[in-house]
């Protein structure tokens, strides 16, 4: 028996918001109780009285922005106009594993509304040639009626491999960007060119699972910080039009948004140097010029989470550089009068705000004057955690139960020391170091592979004796008959 590809898709839900609310209460509570239990004297509690009113006050707008967070729905007629856009899609490769480029390929084919195009391009991998894939894609993509073109190009980094894909696709009217490590859900297509529909929109961001978010504890960790990130952070700027960030595994752009701005796109410099990364955030800002750009929650992809320190320490690091670099491009090319530039402006407050709070409550407070803050402001933060992370929980995925996902939430803790500690240290350190332009990762080929050995139950790559690809993507678990499915895409 087989089922379709794996999918996803986000539970809303009163009571979420409701527990969301109840826990944001808490915080602010245990905040006030421990600002009246501290000895600090009735100037500096009222400071602190100040700061954590504030603190709070823009938690609960975002969360009550993120929840009017809606998935777009069309009508009849403007469905039947999108379907007449060319959509072509734009796969960059560069030493990646064969079995995660293979289920990517492999999740095109399965779409409910497939691409026109797909064009991928080799960008001078090291690791090899992609010789059986390209043979096997080239051929399914013909029988299932999908243009398709395959490049190998000299290494020049993403941006150009993208645009070499541009360059193949004159005519499109939607381009949408993934990773090679991509895996679509089956109506991720149909679904992120639905906000398309409304003229002014310009760009639209997916949402972001893990393939391998059961790999090991920085998997499940990383997944629920980045799942969370996106229905939280992301999808209160959505709710606004000022999505300030896509990400690489699926967005969709209106191609002239691309095409006007390529040249620009493929030779940014910053201090004069080439810059290499933050090539969605980028893109965005493009599209924030001319319109909105927002989230589809109900687009959703899966991709290769790293699952080695060194691998997410290098990935992260270039993304604070790139997040710095990008700040000061949109503080000189936002309009004031946009949504989009007060909400980047609100976020670096409150990163400045939180770092503040936290080296004097932890540094000055107890060195200086000699007063331990009280045990209920360690509360704050993983309640507020918890509290967010429901959204995590909101996410129904085909191959995992609810009470597997219940344990990755009460990682939250883990996620909230992380961020607090080590991703704050590495978040200055980038930005200090925002010149290094390089991109860090994949020098010496792929560093997350879908080998059958290596990858999660049930996710691997199997090439028959016969030719067919059989793609085992997830074990499900049939939910009236507590029988264990796997899914296979058979493809001549």
């Amino acid at each position: 028996m087989t089922t379709p590809p794996l999918a996803a898709r986000v539970h809303r839900s009163g009571t979420v918001l409701a527990a969301a609310i109840t826990l944001v209460a808490a915080a602010v509570w245990a905040a006030h109780h421990g600002v009246q239990a501290a000895s600090y004297g009735d100037e500096t509690g009222t400071r602190l009285a100040a700061v954590w009113a504030i603190t709070f006050l823009i938690l609960l707008s975002q969360t009550i922005m993120y929840h009017c967070e809606r998935a777009r729905r069309v009508s009849p007629r403007s469905r039947r106009q999108l379907d007449t856009l060319h959509v072509a899609v734009l796969l960059p490769v560069y030493n990646e594993d064969d079995g995660y480029l293979r289920l990517g390929l492999a999740s095109f084919l399965a779409q409910t509304r497939k691409p026109d195009s797909v064009h991928v391009v080799d960008d001078g991998s090291t690791s090899g040639d992609y010789a059986q894939v390209r043979a096997w894609w080239e051929r399914a993509a013909a029988e299932a009626g999908i243009a398709t073109t395959w490049q190998r190009t000299p290494n020049q980094g993403k941006r150009h491999a993208q645009a070499a894909g541009v360059h193949a696709s004159p005519t499109a009217d939607v381009f949408i960007t993934v990773d090679s490590d991509s895996c679509l859900a089956p109506n991720a297509i149909e679904e992120i060119l639905l906000p398309f529909a409304r003229a002014r929109v310009q760009s639209v961001a997916g949402i972001v699972l893990a393939t391998n978010h059961r790999a090991n504890l920085l998997t499940r960790v990383t997944d629920l910080w980045f799942t969370t990130g996106q229905l939280t952070d992301r999808s209160a700027l959505s709710a606004m039009g000022a999505v300030l960030v896509n990400s690489g595994p699926l967005a969709a752009y209106r191609a002239g948004v691309v095409r006007d701005n390529l040249d620009s796109y493929l030779n940014e410099t910053f201090l004069g140097r080439p810059v290499r990364f933050s090539d969605d955030s980028l893109l965005t800002l493009y599209a924030l010029l001319r319109g909105r750009t927002v989230q589809q929650p109900s687009a959703m992809v899966f991709t290769a989470l790293p699952e080695k320190p060194s691998h997410f320490g290098r990935m992260y690091m270039r993304w604070m550089r790139g997040s710095t670099i990008r700040s000061i491009w949109r503080m000189r090319y936002l309009p004031l009068t946009g949504w989009a530039y007060w909400a980047h402006l609100l976020r670096w407050f409150q990163v400045a705000l939180s770092a503040a709070v936290l080296g004097w409550l932890l540094a000055v407070e107890p060195f200086v004057y000699g007063r331990t803050p009280p045990a209920s402001f360690l509360v704050v933060p993983f309640l507020i955690g918890w509290a967010q992370g429901l959204r995590y929980l909101g996410v129904i995925r085909s191959d995992e139960r609810m009470r597997h996902r219940a344990v990755t939430w009460l990682l939250m803790p883990l996620a909230v020391i992380g961020s607090w500690t080590v991703l704050r240290v590495m978040r200055w350190y980038g930005a200090a170091t925002c010149a290094r332009t390089g991109w860090g990762t994949r020098q010496n080929g792929a560093e997350v592979s879908l080998a059958a050995a290596e990858a999660p139950a049930g996710s691997r790559v199997v090439l028959s004796d016969d030719d067919t690809l059989q793609i085992p993507l997830v074990k499900l678990l049939d939910p009236e008959t507590e029988t264990t499915l796997q899914i296979a895409v058979p493809v001549r």
